[in-house]
């Protein structure tokens, strides 16, 4: 039997129990405590770093949850012809742009569902479209342009279902010419990576406003719109908005017009433009016109080309397939480098009369053939002189003139009219052109100089390489006077004197007149017409085996004070150059002499 315990003990037991009981709790106590201290004591320096050492930034985080930039592109530049006639312009459409961070928000499946069936497009086109690289950017990326008035409306009804996209007018580049000089004017695209950094660390870019290209931007990929991009382009402007959770404009806290570009006034005349684009019609080739006075381009036609509308919207299919049933469309045959054929004489020509081994009046026998390179008759023209000899062309006169006044003579006269190099004009990608030498040879196959190689270079064949630019510049020295003009496409380009070249009067007399007899009785008659003021010109038929001949005409008039030097091209189109590129050539000088008519010649009054 368990005897009960006395009232001292159980009061004694109460007072260690408690007592115990105490320890325990402020055991406790101090341990929570401590905790606390430790967690405040790293806490407190986070809330002072976040607060004080980075609050700007997160402050400005914050912001960047709501406030957004609405970028407004600049209006590109006009391009104008010498006229003051529209090649180039911007229509202003419909685009759709998206904020990438809103393809994160809840309701983004529902908003991407209905723009792939309204734009009829994939989710993954469509995705692909928004900036990837930024995730978080507070910048617009645009990922439909050209929107229909039906599609316009069609977002617009659905407003309310759609989260963080935005609906806005911006340029779009317009041609209204189409094809018309597509490959002096260019087209327009969408920026890439590479070239944001290339044009934002360009001279004048850094020089007008650092880092004003960003992705989604339109530049210039082609032509002038690409050479004269920094003048065209103009500077961004935009709105700082306010957005909700949807990523729906609130409210608009701030806008900077954008400034447009800058016009262009090019040297090209409409008139002469469409007159050679018609006259090369669906042959392969090209047509330069330069004012040999100065340089300045009046035409530069090339085929086949491309419409750089397309490149303004969202190419078709049918579009795309055109463009690649074409010989390289993108190609400015104008600038590229041909065997020149006969064109080449005149260089020639040059070469002979001022190396001093021959003169003016030199008389040649001509032949068959010299050295393996026959005369295009295949019998020869007896004794003729150069006169003659460019009236009628022969192989084989020219040939002796190479062989006797030694290849690096003709070589060195080629180069100083230009071939071998650029002519300077504000296109890319423009050819050299090609004049091969002894040492070339030697080095490149392995063999010695022949004369028959130089037969070949007077004759312009085999590996000589000229643009039908360059042609141009070419035909202008008998033209002015003796002078090699730059070409150039701007107006207001800087005035680049021609550079003279020292010619003999009496070389310039022998070229003139054997040029002008070209025409009026030799293989260039074409041009002997009364629709144009008296010319001058020389044919060329270039061999291309196994394919068909180049076809060459380089011409100029009036021939007693010239205004206009022509060049045509045919690529492959078989014939003679004076029976096929001839009449080309014609057709641009008539729609320019019946555009610029000739002032009247004022004549003095007779003393009574």
């Amino acid at each position: 039997m368990v005897q009960p315990q006395p009232a001292l003990d159980r009061q004694k037991y109460r007072i260690t129990s408690a007592r115990k009981l105490g320890l325990d709790n402020l055991r406790t106590f101090v341990v929570l405590g401590f905790i606390s201290l430790l967690l405040f004591g790293l806490i407190t320096p986070r809330l002072f770093f976040l607060q004080l050492v980075n609050g700007a930034r997160n402050r400005e985080l914050a912001e960047e949850n709501r406030i957004r930039i609405i970028p407004e592109a600049p209006e590109r530049g006009k391009i104008f012809d010498r006229k003051g006639r529209i090649l180039a312009e911007s229509e202003f459409n419909y685009s759709l742009f998206v904020w990438p961070e809103a393809t994160k928000l809840r309701k983004w499946p529902k908003t991407l569902e209905i723009l792939t069936r309204v734009l009829d497009t994939s989710a993954p086109d469509l995705l692909e479209k928004v900036r990837t690289g930024d995730p978080n950017s507070r910048y617009l990326s645009r990922v439909a342009q050209n929107l229909t008035f039906a599609q316009v409306v069609a977002l617009a009804e659905r407003r309310n279902e759609l989260v963080g996209i935005h609906i806005g007018k911006e340029p779009v580049r317009s041609y209204p010419h189409g094809e018309l000089a597509a490959h002096v004017l260019g087209y327009t695209g969408e920026i890439s990576e590479a070239q944001i950094q290339a044009w934002n660390e360009s001279p004048a870019s850094q020089a007008e406003d650092k880092g004003k290209y960003r992705l989604g931007d339109i530049v210039g990929q082609l032509g002038v719109e690409y050479t004269h991009e920094p003048q065209l382009h103009g500077l961004w402007g935009g709105q700082q908005v306010e957005v909700n959770g949807s990523g729906q404009v609130v409210r608009i806290l701030g806008e900077k017009p954008a400034q447009p570009g800058q016009n262009l006034t090019l040297t090209l005349d409409l008139d002469v433009q469409m007159a050679a684009e018609k006259a090369l019609g669906n042959k392969l080739g090209a047509i330069v016109a330069l004012d040999p006075r100065n340089g300045a381009v009046l035409a530069m036609a090339s085929r086949p080309a491309f419409n750089p509308n397309w490149f303004s919207k969202s190419m078709t299919e049918a579009e795309w397939q055109s463009l690649q049933g074409k010989t390289y469309p993108f190609v400015n045959r104008a600038t590229q480098g041909f065997p020149p054929a006969s064109t080449f004489k005149v260089i020639t020509a040059i070469a002979g009369l001022e190396s001093g081994t021959f003169k003016p009046d030199s008389i040649l026998m001509t032949y068959p053939a010299v050295h393996g390179v026959g005369d295009w008759n295949r019998a020869g023209f007896g004794a003729i002189g150069f006169v003659t000899a460019l009236q009628w062309s022969s192989n084989t006169f020219f040939g002796q003139v190479a062989v006797k006044s030694k290849p690096e003579t003709v070589i060195d006269w080629a180069r100083k009219l230009g071939v071998g190099e650029p002519t300077g004009i504000d296109l890319p990608e423009e050819a050299s052109g090609f004049i091969p030498t002894p040492d070339w040879k030697k080095e490149q196959i392995g063999v010695d100089w022949f004369p028959a190689d130089s037969v070949m270079i007077a004759i312009g064949q085999g590996a000589v390489q000229m643009t039908p630019l360059q042609a141009a510049v070419v035909f202008s020295v008998p033209a002015n006077g003796g002078y090699r003009v730059r070409p150039h496409l701007v107006a207001s380009a800087p005035d680049v004197k021609p550079v003279p070249l020292n010619l003999k009067d009496s070389t310039l007399k022998v070229l003139r007149t054997g040029l002008r007899a070209v025409v009026t009785s030799g293989t260039g008659t074409a041009l002997n017409v009364p629709s144009i003021p008296p010319s001058a010109g020389k044919s060329g038929t270039g061999e291309d085996p196994p394919r068909q001949s180049h076809t060459w005409f380089g011409s100029y008039a009036p021939f007693d004070k010239p205004e206009i030097a022509v060049v045509a091209f045919g690529e492959n189109t078989g014939g003679g150059g004076g029976s096929v590129a001839g009449p080309m050539a014609l057709q641009v000088m008539e729609a320019y002499f019946k555009n610029n008519p000739r002032k009247p010649t004022v004549q003095a009054k007779q003393p009574n």
